[in-house]
């Protein structure tokens, strides 16, 4: 027998089966939940968005129509519920500024970050990552760590190809700002000044 496809179980729920989109929730819950929990920084919070997703995947199932993968639609739709949570509550972020950023600055970041092991180079990168807006965080995301391609995003966040490359391009910036100031203080406090 054939291994059935994600299209077979949306045909399938289409077609009234509840235990094919059951399957479909199995299969990407940790993908929608991964996702929720890096953007709305709540567990709680993040299991509400990963229902709200799936509620919103069935109702909206049979519009769905296979243009892109099934993985990037119920992404689209987890990237949009998550913000729609974000907004719910008001939170105030890090401002960096950008234009102080030079390839100097660029160079240093990266040797401190090499003298730090991965797994705590890992955590610092996550907490940085946590100090970012939303939109900048999610689209690091789902470009460095989901892999998504240009194209991929671009659909997910319903933005245009050069605001996804100006964000993507502002959120590296910032980002390693973000690290940079924060690693340095610990490795002088920890080492001392070279």
């Amino acid at each position: 027998m054939a291994k059935l496809t994600d299209e077979d179980y949306i045909d399938k729920t289409l077609k009234g089966d509840a235990n094919a989109f059951a399957f479909l929730i199995d299969k990407y819950k940790d993908m929608v939940f991964t996702l929720a929990v890096k953007m709305v920084k709540s567990r709680e919070e993040a299991e509400e968005v990963s229902q709200d997703t799936f509620i919103k995947a069935y109702k909206f199932l049979p519009k769905f129509k296979g243009d892109s993968k099934f993985s990037t639609w119920l992404y689209k739709i987890g990237y949009n519920t998550s913000l729609d949570a974000i907004k719910k509550k008001t939170n105030q972020y890090n401002a960096v500024a950008i234009d102080e950023i030079t390839v100097n600055y660029i160079a240093s970041v990266e040797t401190i970050l090499d003298g730090i092991e991965r797994n705590e180079r890992a955590i610092i990168i996550n907490q940085c990552l946590e100090q970012l807006p939303e939109d900048e965080k999610a689209i690091l995301v789902f470009f460095y760590f989901k892999e998504l391609s240009l194209k991929e995003i671009i659909e997910v966040t319903s933005m245009s190809e050069a605001n996804v490359k100006v964000k993507l391009h502002r959120a590296r910036k910032k980002l390693l700002s973000i690290v940079k100031n924060t690693v340095e203080p610990e490795l002088i406090s920890h080492y001392g000044r070279k």
